[in-house]
């Protein structure tokens, strides 16, 4: 049984807009933070801590220039279209991404994934997956990329430190799809373009309202239907941590005491810097 969340336009000057998903809880979405459905084409933001959870950058394929990719701990790589790239926080890192190319826009998901308590005081590390390495089922009408985790027999070739799934799904005009959510985990759909049929309730990318899944002891299954035209959806499902979650800024740990610690390691260098 799905409820809702609500997605939030923001617009940060004229390089930068999005649609931003915040649970109205912690456990709504538990263990994903937020997500962004974003448009960059220009730097937007400079280089920025991060600690005690996972930022990722998913672009789609149709992003019309990669991500450079720089952080503190001296990666330094370029995101292209279709790829994925997990910076797990930890402790702190200091993190910058930009587009490649000015004046051509990064079509791309930013998804906040919290860290289990005891991995936030972890180093921090990152991973990378090419576009080329992301597993596709494909079948008349429907086309899944298994970004993170599994879905059936086919598994994404990255282990994550927190379990989740990330399903891009494009769908032809009147295509059914079921897709199903692990037992144990919550899950939301976010459409992408286009108009679909969620359950049998219509959603759009111009909707604010998504459908939400709680956790349950059995799996469930998400039934999609293409109405008046292709369309594209992102299915996001993650086993919760059950843990409080406490912000400053980019950095989100699991204690007031661990969240102020981190302030003040960051305030003394010791995140880094670029």
């Amino acid at each position: 049984m799905s409820t809702e969340a609500r997605l939030h336009r923001s617009n940060n000057g004229i390089n930068f807009r999005a649609y931003t998903l915040r649970g109205e809880s912690v456990a709504q979405l538990d263990p994903f933070l937020a997500v962004d459905h974003a448009w960059m084409s220009g730097p937007t933001f400079p280089p920025h801590p991060h600690a005690g959870f996972s930022a990722v950058s998913y672009l789609f394929l149709d992003s019309e220039t990669s991500i450079a990719n720089r952080d503190s701990l001296g990666n330094k790589n370029i995101i292209q279209p279709g790829g994925l790239h997990w910076t797990a926080a930890g402790r702190g890192v200091v993190h910058e991404e930009i587009p490649a190319e000015q004046e051509k826009t990064v079509h791309m998901l930013q998804i906040f994934v919290n860290l289990p308590k005891e991995k936030q005081k972890e180093h921090p590390f990152a991973l990378s997956l090419p576009s080329q390495d992301i597993p596709v089922i494909q079948e008349t009408g429907a086309r899944v990329r298994v970004v993170l985790g599994q879905l059936g027999e086919i598994k994404a070739p990255i282990d994550t430190p927190t379990e989740v799934n990330v399903y891009d799904i494009s769908l032809d005009d009147k295509k059914e799809l079921r897709i199903s959510i692990p037992a144990g985990h919550n899950a939301f759909v976010l459409p992408i373009f286009g108009s679909s049929e969620i359950d049998g309730k219509h959603y759009a990318s111009d909707i604010p309202n998504i459908p939400v899944y709680a956790h349950s002891d059995q799996a469930q299954e998400v039934q999609l239907l293409a109405t008046n035209g292709d369309c594209k959806v992102v299915i996001f499902t993650g086993k919760p941590l059950h843990q409080p979650v406490y912000w400053k800024g980019p950095m989100a740990l699991s204690t007031q005491t661990d969240l102020a610690d981190a302030v003040s390691a960051y305030q003394q260098g010791k995140f880094g810097a670029l």
